[in-house]
C-alpha cells in the first residue's frame, strides 16, 4: 500500500502526512494539520487548524475536524485538535479545538467510534474505546471516561464528567456528572443504576459486580449527605478497586452535582 491522494484533493503547503495516508475525492486539508500513518479520508473531509489524526483512523464523508470552536468568546488563538489512533469518524462528524479558556486543546483518545453527526465540542476530553451514537453530542469542557457509551441524540451539558464503563440511554439530557458504571436515561436523566451490560461484556467478575451493587446503595439510599455517603463506603469498600473508582470520581469534584436516582 502507498500514499493515493485523488487529484481533485487540496492539501494546502505545510500539511504533514504519514505513510500509506488515502485522501479521497474533494477533501480539504489546511496548513497545519498532520496525519498519522495509513490514515484514510474517505472523500469530501474537511480538516483544518492545528489538528493531528493518530494512525490508522478512518473519516468518513463530510466530517468536519478542527474548524473554529463553536464559542463566541473564540478570537482566532493557536488551539488544537488532538485525535488518536485506530478511530473511526463517521458521516457529519464535528469535533472543534480548544479555546483559551480552558486547556487550548481537544483531546480524542484511540479505538472511539463516532456514529453519524456526532458532535465533540471545544476543550472535550475523550478516553479510548469510546462510542457516541448518531447525532450525540457533547459541549464544551465534557470529559468522558473509557468504554463509555453514549446514545443517539442524547445531549451532555458543558463541563459535566462522565466515569469510564458508563452507559448514557439514547435520547438523554445528562446535567450532572456521571459515576463509573453508571446507566443513565430520561428526557432530563436520572442515573438508572450500573451498567451490568457493559460490566459482563468488559470481564467484570460476578463478585466486583456484587459489591458495586452493594456500594451503589450505600452511596445513593443511605441517610446522611452525599459526602458522608461516600466516605462510609470509602471505608467499607477499601480493599474493593472497582468501587473505590467511583468514591474517587465522586471526591475529585466534590463540589460539583453527580447525577442521581429518582427518589
Amino acid at each position: 500500500m502507498t500514499t493515493e491522494i485523488h487529484p481533485t484533493a487540496v492539501i494546502e503547503t505545510g500539511a504533514e502526512l504519514g505513510e500509506n495516508v488515502r485522501i479521497g475525492p474533494y477533501c480539504v486539508i489546511g496548513a497545519h494539520v498532520k496525519l498519522g500513518n495509513g490514515v484514510i479520508l474517505k472523500s469530501h473531509v474537511a480538516i483544518d487548524g492545528y489538528t493531528t489524526i493518530g494512525d490508522g483512523t478512518v473519516v468518513y464523508p463530510f466530517a468536519s475536524l478542527g474548524h473554529a470552536p463553536q464559542d463566541l468568546k473564540y478570537m482566532g488563538e493557536k488551539s488544537e485538535l488532538l485525535i488518536g489512533k485506530h478511530n473511526k469518524i463517521r458521516e457529519h462528524v464535528t469535533m472543534n479545538p480548544g479555546t483559551v479558556g480552558d486547556k487550548l486543546k481537544t483531546v480524542v483518545g484511540d479505538n472511539c467510534l463516532f456514529m453519524m453527526s456526532s458532535h465533540v465540542a471545544h476543550d472535550c476530553v475523550i478516553g479510548n474505546n469510546v462510542i457516541l451514537a448518531n447525532n450525540a453530542t457533547l459541549a464544551g469542557h465534557v470529559e468522558v471516561g473509557d468504554y463509555s457509551i453514549i446514545g443517539g441524540l442524547s445531549a451532555v451539558h458543558q463541563f459535566v464528567r462522565i466515569g469510564p464503563y458508563a452507559m448514557i440511554g439514547g435520547m438523554s439530557g445528562v446535567e450532572y456528572d456521571v459515576i463509573p458504571f453508571g446507566l443513565v436515561k430520561g428526557e432530563r436523566a436520572h442515573l438508572a443504576g450500573l451498567n451490568y451490560i457493559g460490566l459482563e461484556r468488559r470481564g467484570f467478575t460476578k463478585e466486583q459486580v456484587q459489591s458495586l451493587m452493594r456500594a451503589f446503595k450505600s452511596i445513593f439510599e443511605g441517610t446522611g449527605t452525599l459526602s458522608e455517603r461516600t466516605a462510609k463506603a470509602a471505608n467499607d469498600y477499601k480493599s474493593e478497586d472497582a468501587v473505590m473508582r467511583v468514591v474517587d470520581f465522586i471526591r475529585a469534584k466534590e463540589g460539583r452535582s453527580v447525577l442521581q436516582p429518582k427518589t
